[in-house]
């Protein structure tokens, strides 16, 4: 089998691995919001094999998990804003996976995870919600703060994880 074909099919592993993580194992947190335990998959697989592939992941996870739950609802924004989380974890782990000062690195990466979170659950999320639902970006930012914070603590916690897995994920190609 080629690497090509190897990786591919590895992401397509970790696709059906956040739909699964997301509709199994629904921890409530906030009135109607559940940790979507998928971002472990995306974590591991920005981590272990690149930003296109943990960024494949982790949008068509949410694309699939949406279509699955809640039809169209919500979707646009939760694929736009992990495109961003995706790249922006996978660059980031990319750039210090070689550092020495392991408490350097995780402070990084948590400050990553903030971030990139922010940015796409905050920020892009919001401005696509806010243009399809004809709210202002605002409304809609302070509607996705219960989700920012439930991802970011679900993407941090699973930080340890990756080095961990990153073995057994690397068996797969």
């Amino acid at each position: 089998m080629s690497k090509r074909l190897k990786r591919l099919t590895a992401t397509a592993i970790g696709v059906a691995l956040f739909v699964v993580l997301a509709l199994c194992v629904q921890v409530p947190v906030f009135q109607n919001y559940y940790l979507c335990l998928g971002y472990v998959a995306m974590a591991v697989y920005c981590y272990s094999f690149g930003a296109v592939s943990g960024t494949v992941v982790g949008t068509l996870g949410v694309v699939l998990y949406c279509l699955l739950t809640s039809g169209l609802r919500g979707m646009p924004g939760w694929a736009l804003g992990n495109v961003v989380i995706g790249v922006g974890l996978g660059l980031t782990f990319k750039a210090t996976k070689s550092l020495k000062a392991k408490g350097n690195q995780y402070a990084l990466w948590v400050g990553a995870v903030i971030l990139f979170t922010a940015l796409g659950i905050l920020g892009v999320k919001s401005l696509i919600d806010s243009l399809i639902k004809a709210q202002p970006f605002l409304v809609r930012a302070a509607m996705n703060l219960y989700a920012f914070v439930a991802d970011a603590v679900v993407l941090t916690l699973s930080l340890p994880l990756c080095p961990l897995l990153d073995t057994t994920a690397q068996k797969l190609l």
